[in-house]
């Protein structure tokens, strides 16, 4: 543990000496001892000769650990251990050096420091290209990557789609390389972002890791900002464990508040719970318990959106591109223009006097495409606050509420069903909210949404009651004089089929 801690000790100084401009830059944070270790102890036992990936290696925090557990013989018998460190920024490559010297003491260690570009090397690899040493099949690669958007027509994204490797950012770019590169039964173990989990532009990256490698163990920390809390990292992450072209079995789930590990809870999930066998977008899943909620165990809930007859879509009222026609209060020639602010739980609040946006837009040729006829939606917010209870919160919208209008603007920052622009029946707007303000409607969209954003395309993905359990929903939602969330949650478990 010495080694270890002395790896802490200097991730820490370097950390908070560190420019944030350069750890922009470079995508890169480095990896806390516990995390590291607890990275570590997810590789199964294993023997024989070892060839280990450190792509990112950073000060060699993961590479420290595992070579840690190698020298203390906790489940890794090599007889020989072999190791490339990646690491593009060379004024880290010292510490490195330092962080890893102690493990070249044993004859059965290799050490190779990489300064150039993992992805360009890998490539280059993968293409068996004649201008650069081929890398090995790696049995172990243990990765933190870097987080960082890549171009669509930049070097990396055109390197990587020669490959088959089509992806969005160098976290996924790094993870989708180290399988290609792994050796059969290799074993891949990863912190990254959640992102991946769902949405279109991760589709090719899930397909990927699907069809390469099986999905062993993935862990979730219940806080989003503890992870790498010394650098402010407020994105949600997971670890992940795959295994190149693993036969797919049972996928081991484990849970903790935060990384120190000490309330660390386990449950295995067969695969269909991880990714759904119906799901054509393979948006992947992390259940927290092995209970079924609500949504699983209901018959009434196997309808889409284009079943019941509903659209969704995204506030088509970007403002600041129609700054000149917003105005602070409503005044004569303008209709409502509605932000997340005007609602709170299922209540709508309009016009709200000192807001900081606009009460209005004017109704105008300009405007005019963008508004909808006055009547009963169903609203959720897009993003919710970092440690915000509820990712999904939805409200109707009630036309009374806004006179005699008969148009609404709705900016944004808001997902809005409608039926091909037109408003909803009372009932189904009050229906759907009921059913989308439910626990279990909650609960399972956080299995695939590691986000603050809720996108409507994740929404559209969604199973739904029939069109007459949503109506009958939405009836006796409006005969309550009050709606609590135990009276909802409880009424989910009655829904007709």
């Amino acid at each position: 543990m010495l080694a270890t801690s002395t790896v802490e000790q200097k991730r820490l100084f370097i950390s908070k000496n560190t420019e944030s401009q350069k750890k922009s830059k470079f995508g890169q944070f480095f990896t806390p001892a516990r995390t590291a270790t607890f990275l570590t102890n997810l590789f199964p036992d294993a023997r024989g000769n070892c060839r280990l990936l450190d792509a990112g290696a950073g000060i060699g925090s993961l590479s420290a650990a595992f070579l840690e557990r190698w020298e203390n013989q906790k489940g890794f018998e090599f007889e020989q251990v072999d190791m490339d460190a990646f690491e593009i920024d060379d004024t880290l490559h010292i510490h490195l050096v330092q962080t890893l010297e102690k493990y070249k003491l044993n004859e059965n260690f290799t050490l190779n420091v990489r300064g150039d570009d993992f992805i360009h090397a890998a490539v280059a690899s993968l293409c068996g290209s004649l201008f650069s040493a081929p890398l090995p099949k790696y049995t172990h690669a243990i990765l933190n990557p870097p987080y960082k958007k890549i171009n669509s027509h930049s070097a990396h994204r055109l390197a990587l789609r020669s490959v088959g490797i089509e992806t969005v950012n160098l976290y996924s770019a790094f993870v989708a390389l180290a399988v290609a590169l792994a050796a059969p039964r290799g074993q891949i173990v990863a912190i990254i972002p959640r992102s991946f989990c769902n949405g279109p532009y991760y589709r090719p990256f899930r397909d990927f890791i699907l069809e390469h490698s099986a999905i062993r163990h993935i862990h979730l920390f219940g806080s989003r900002n503890k992870t790498f809390s010394d650098d402010g990292v407020l994105q949600e992450n997971i670890i992940i464990r795959l295994e190149r072209d693993g036969l797919q079995d049972n996928v081991t789930v484990t849970t903790s508040a935060d990384d120190s590990f000490a309330d660390l809870t386990t449950h295995e999930h067969p695969f269909e719970r991880i990714v759904l066998p119906e799901d054509s977008e393979r948006f992947i899943h992390i259940p927290t318990s092995v209970e079924k909620n609500a949504l699983e165990l209901s018959p009434a809930i196997r309808y889409s959106l284009n079943d019941l007859g509903i659209k969704i879509s995204t506030g088509p009222v970007v403002d600041f591109r129609l700054k000149e026609h917003l105005r602070d209060m409503p005044e004569t020639g303008s209709v409502p223009l509605l932000y997340p602010a005007h609602f709170s739980g299922s209540d709508v609040t309009w016009p709200i006097e000192g807001m900081k946006k606009p009460n209005a837009i004017m109704r105008n040729a300009a405007t005019e495409k963008w508004l909808y006829p006055n009547g009963f939606y169903c609203v959720l917010r897009r993003f919710s606050s970092k440690e915000e209870k509820r990712r999904i919160v939805a409200s109707v919208v009630e036309p009374n509420v806004f006179g005699e209008t008969a148009l609404l603007g709705f900016e944004n920052h808001l997902n809005l069903f409608h039926e091909n622009k037109q408003s909803l029946p009372k009932a189904l707007a009050h229906g759907l909210t009921t059913y989308l303000n439910t626990s279990a409607v909650d609960e399972n969209f956080r299995r695939f949404n590691g986000h603050t954003q809720v996108n409507a395309t994740d929404l559209r993905l969604m199973k739904y009651p029939s069109r007459a359990a949503l109506i009958k929903l939405g009836d006796w939602a409006i005969q309550q004089a009050e709606l609590t969330q135990a009276m909802i949650d409880t009424k989910l478990e009655t829904l007709d089929a």
